[in-house]
């Protein structure tokens, strides 16, 4: 932990207090012109303090930034998020995420943007990704599994995501959709994209990028998307911490590989399934081997989408555009 992390953690564990200089350099170990130094620092990145003399500093006000000394301070989790690199502006967080891993990052790292000039999604589409307005970042992990259950960690994710959005901003009911995005009252908030690295039947590493929808206002999407996309400040009507929901998404991910590493799939599946956008609509599917239409009725046990055709025929999909149309 660094001085500064030590001196936000500081304030959050004393809100709304007034923290003396001699304290602060005595709890961070250094001294209190390093302190003072390290505020001011602060007050650069936009933290408001008030000093009075003799009383100290009390924290007025935090910003909306996504630093690493924000994103740790008060974090409780063991691996996820504990290693951050956050930056300003990037051409994709994914790549960066890769180039961490094969140089040996450990599992649980962030790679962290206020703005990316690249980034993508599925199948190489463009993401919106304008500066100071959403969350865009990609999470290492290593996971002791099987290469043919990678696919799940897909569906994982949004679980855990919809669960951070849900805890930080409970007014916002997010549904999922297959098989990689998350959609408020029927446009989508939010985009995840899981790439491997593996050899013979073992994974090495997957990079989960995601990017939330979380400041943005109607303005800063281009109006080809207004009908389809939207944010977790349009939807609640309120701006939204998005350290706070970086936070609660490590929480949440932690929580759920364990959980899915110990037991298994069936929870991960049953929850993904009970907040569905997906099933019970008729669906066209796209896909490299053929075109299917038919109704979205459930997941497999090993995370496939189960469509069942005029026949009653349940095909098993694991890789496909969807149109909701049909």
């Amino acid at each position: 932990m660094n001085i500064k992390q030590a001196i936000l953690n500081a304030f959050r564990e004393h809100p709304d207090q007034f923290i003396s200089g001699e304290e602060l350099s005595r709890n961070c170990g250094c001294s209190r012109t390093a302190v003072w130094k390290h505020i001011e620092e602060l007050r650069e990145e936009g933290y408001q303090f008030e000093a009075v003399r003799k009383s100290g500093y009390r924290l007025l006000n935090v910003p909306d930034s996504i630093s690493a000394e924000q994103i740790l301070s008060g974090l409780t989790t063991k691996k996820i998020g504990r290693h951050i690199y956050a930056y300003d502006t990037v051409e994709t967080t994914q790549r960066l995420a890769h180039e961490a891993a094969a140089q040996g990052a450990e599992e649980g790292t962030i790679i962290i943007a206020d703005q990316q000039n690249g980034g993508k999604g599925r199948m190489g589409r463009p993401w919106h990704s304008p500066k100071g307005a959403g969350i865009f970042m990609s999470l290492i992990i290593r996971p002791d599994m099987p290469l043919a259950n990678a696919p799940q960690l897909t569906l994982l994710t949004a679980v855990a995501m919809s669960k951070a959005i849900e805890m930080v901003v409970p007014s916002v009911k997010v549904q999922i959709k297959w098989p990689n995005d998350l959609f408020v009252h029927g446009k989508k908030i939010c985009g995840i994209l899981t790439e491997l690295n593996a050899e013979e039947n073992r994974v090495n590493y997957l990079v989960i990028g995601t990017g939330v929808n979380v400041n943005h206002l109607l303005s800063d999407f281009p109006e080809s998307l207004h009908s389809i996309a939207t944010s977790l400040r349009i939807e609640s009507g309120s701006s939204i911490q998005r350290a706070e929901l970086v936070q609660a998404y490590c929480r949440s991910f932690e929580r759920e590989l364990a959980f899915y590493l110990e037991n298994g799939f069936a929870r991960i599946r049953e929850e993904w399934e009970a907040n569905s956008y997906t099933l019970g609509r008729v669906v066209k599917v796209y896909n490299q081997q053929n075109e299917i239409e038919g109704r979205a009725v459930g997941l497999g046990l090993d995370g496939a989408l189960l469509v069942e055709d005029a026949e009653g025929y349940q095909h098993q999909v694991y890789s496909a555009d969807l149109d909701y149309r049909a």
